[in-house]
């Protein structure tokens, strides 16, 4: 009885822990950069150009450098990249986005360190990222 009254109250601190984040003023900035984001017509232009750009990227991945135009694709990804990065509300919503993850692993940091010095916490959204080609190290990557 007395695991489970402690499991309830670990879940209820985690609510409150979790609505002190969405009450947050990083919280708070990352909201309103995605809704500027979201209603800036030049913003979602530019996204959706990179995503079209990105949909080719996507196709010639499967022959690599061998592929007739690898070489021109390539090109244009990172020129519709550039253009969208460099666009004042998709970078603000970026920055946003980075402080919000930063809060988010400091604070998993936070809760893996109270329970025990070798538990590992996700760090710079590693959670989120892709850390290796999916063969397990077996090429000799940092899998």
């Amino acid at each position: 009885m007395i695991a489970t009254l402690e499991y309830v109250d670990i879940l209820d601190h985690s609510e409150k822990l979790g609505k002190m984040v969405m009450e947050s003023e990083v919280m708070e900035d990352y909201k309103k950069s995605r809704v500027a984001l979201d209603e800036d017509k030049e913003a979602q232009k530019l996204i959706k150009a990179f995503n079209d750009m990105k949909s080719h990227y996507d196709d010639i991945q499967r022959f690599g450098r061998y592929h007739p135009d690898y070489n021109e694709i390539m090109k244009k990804v990172r020129t519709t990249k550039r253009e969208m990065d460099m666009n004042e509300k998709v970078a603000s919503y970026k920055i946003a986005e980075r402080n919000l993850q930063k809060l988010l692993d400091e604070i998993s940091q936070y809760v893996a360190n109270s329970v025990s010095e070798q538990i590992k916490a996700p760090r710079d959204g590693a959670a989120l990222t892709d850390s290796g080609c999916g063969h397990g190290g077996a090429c000799g990557c940092a899998s």
